[in-house]
């Protein structure tokens, strides 16, 4: 008896957050992310359409990938499990498709910001790809430099939050109403800028020594961003309100934008890939059997058992770029073959040359 109901407690227990991510318990945080990276691209709704059970597991992956990318989550959660970390924070559930735009996913749907939120500008930095990168799909770790609300005061600018008053003068609207009368019957409304408060609604009766009032100093983080399979030079990649922040309004978003690092042998066009093969001249004529080392390092046989003609151009498919919405289909790789030609003959290879052609 003792034995079925301990059977039926081990069927019963939930998997663990690392076995979701499938990482074991001393994973890196690169670890999880990259892992996190690869399944929540697999089972995002947009890719998978009216199926509940992938919506299920995306949901699960991203609860699970927030908490083990967290020092402080991680470590409560490693000691207490999951009802302990819900009773030591409160058990609040994050949106799983914020964090997966936080990872810098681009081309899937989502939030949508509000169309009337006001909001700072939009900051669009390069990052540098390598066809590698492009082909395989990475993890680039890029570091920003950008405005963020002073940690010290939160953005008020005051010493102390209790030295912020609503204005007196306008009550905290940041203007003023003046009512002038024209006539009988007939006023006219007029709407000035508070003169003391200078339109903020606020007053601030003390300085933040650390941000001296401005309410905003530089910051540095690092953002990772994802290089999918598939994308092209130019796409963009954007994190909602990641931008410089202010006090006033929302950040604008941090967008960036794909920049292809030259290879060194193969060149893109679209979803194609193309190289050029030096044969030589002996090759040209009675064939040859040539590998090529691809970008995931698998090995391309190029052979030929007949005469191969300068400029020839063999079209291998399924052996160029990975399409961006279906990774697992890809274009075709073009490879240019360029004869050799020997600089000079002696004449007894000439001699050979004029008896065998």
């Amino acid at each position: 008896m003792l034995l079925v109901l301990s059977v039926s407690l081990v069927v019963a227990k939930s998997k663990s957050y690392y076995d979701i991510l499938g990482v074991k318990k001393d994973a890196s945080e690169k670890q999880i992310k990259r892992e996190y990276h690869k399944l929540s691209l697999k089972y995002h709704p947009d890719k998978n359409p009216g199926d509940e059970e992938a919506k299920k597991t995306f949901v699960e992956v991203a609860n699970a990938y927030e908490v083990l990318v967290d020092k402080e989550k991680r470590k409560i959660y490693d000691q207490h499990g999951e009802e302990g970390l819900k009773k030591q924070m409160g058990g609040q559930a994050s949106n799983p498709f914020d964090i997966f735009s936080q990872f810098g996913f681009g081309g899937f749907g989502g939030q949508q910001q509000k169309e009337d939120e006001r909001r700072g500008p939009d900051v669009t930095l390069d990052v540098h790809a390598t066809l590698e990168d492009l082909y395989n799909g990475r993890i680039v770790e890029v570091g920003v430099k950008n405005q963020v609300l002073c940690p010290r005061c939160r953005g008020t600018g005051a010493k102390d939050e209790n030295d912020v008053k609503t204005c007196d003068s306008c009550h905290g609207k940041g203007v003023k109403i003046t009512v002038h009368q024209l006539g009988p019957g007939f006023v006219q409304q007029m709407q000035s800028t508070c003169e003391v408060c200078g339109g903020k609604g606020k007053i601030v009766t003390s300085t933040c020594p650390h941000c001296h009032g401005k309410k905003i100093v530089t910051g540095q983080r690092i953002v990772d961003v994802t290089i999918e399979q598939g994308m092209k030079d130019g796409h963009t990649i954007e994190f909602e309100n990641a931008g410089d922040e202010h006090p006033d309004h929302a950040a604008g978003h941090l967008i960036f934008k794909v920049v292809t690092l030259p290879h060194p042998i193969f060149t893109r066009r679209g979803d194609d890939l193309t190289m050029t093969q030096h044969i030589s001249l002996l090759e040209a004529l009675v064939g040859f059997t040539k590998t090529v080392t691809h970008l995931d390092g698998h090995r391309v046989e190029l052979t030929r058992n007949k005469v191969t003609e300068h400029g020839f151009v063999m079209k291998l498919k399924n052996e160029g770029m990975p399409l961006h919405t279906v990774p697992s289909q890809r274009g075709v790789l073009e490879v240019t073959f360029v004869v050799d030609f020997p600089p000079v003959l002696t004449p007894t290879q000439r001699d050979a040359f004029a008896k065998i052609l």
